[in-house]
């Protein structure tokens, strides 16, 4: 009798055991469910994040390097402006005096551009524009003294474009650092390419 009464204990300890694993388990089940749920989440914002970005990402990206274009153009424009009337100097590179690659040379350098001292040199830099894309700060080249010579002499930046309409600023043999444009006779003639650095 007391081995009955004492199997029957052991077998009821036993089935609440059991019935206390099952409800814990139970109890469980939303935890793991949402635990599963915020693993898979967090890998799929790494997933995103390693590989790729929205596409409102790659627009700012854009729009931040056209603004810093932008604001490269003005100033390189502006800085060249403040040297108006500052005699030609053949060889020249500094306030003192400039001739033309010298000046370009000179400007470019305030944006860290490194730029040869020759024309000739610098149209071997950037990259070659048609003349209805041209825009401010831009290079402009022509030919030398002679209409005939095939190879390049001088050099400007574009400070101003409208349709028909280019202007730049350049040191000149006579008047120095100044104004012209393209359509002036003399410059239309010797004309030879545009070439844009950034």
């Amino acid at each position: 009798m007391f081995l009955l009464v004492l199997r029957s204990t052991v077998s009821n300890l036993k089935n609440r055991r059991i019935y206390c694993l099952r409800v814990k388990e139970s109890n469980l089940l939303p935890f793991m469910t949402f635990a599963k749920r915020f693993v898979s989440l967090i890998a799929g914002l790494l997933f995103i994040h390693a590989f790729g970005q929205p596409t409102y990402g790659n627009e700012l990206n854009s729009s931040k390097v056209a603004t810093d274009s932008l604001n490269s153009v003005q100033s390189l424009v502006n800085f060249a402006t403040k040297h108006l009337h500052i005699p030609y100097r053949s060889g020249g590179s500094s306030k003192k005096g400039f001739d033309c690659s010298g000046f370009v040379r000179y400007c470019f350098n305030k944006l860290d551009i490194a730029l040869p001292h020759s024309s000739a040199a610098q149209a071997k830099h950037g990259e070659t524009v048609e003349l209805d894309n041209a825009k401010p700060g831009d290079l402009i080249f022509f030919k030398g003294e002679s209409t005939k010579s095939k190879h390049i002499g001088h050099v400007g930046i574009i400070t101003e474009v409208a349709p028909g309409y280019v202007k730049f600023i350049h040191s000149a043999f006579k008047g120095g650092i100044r104004y012209d444009l393209l359509h002036a006779s003399y410059y239309q003639k010797r004309f030879v390419a545009i070439k844009r650095l950034f």
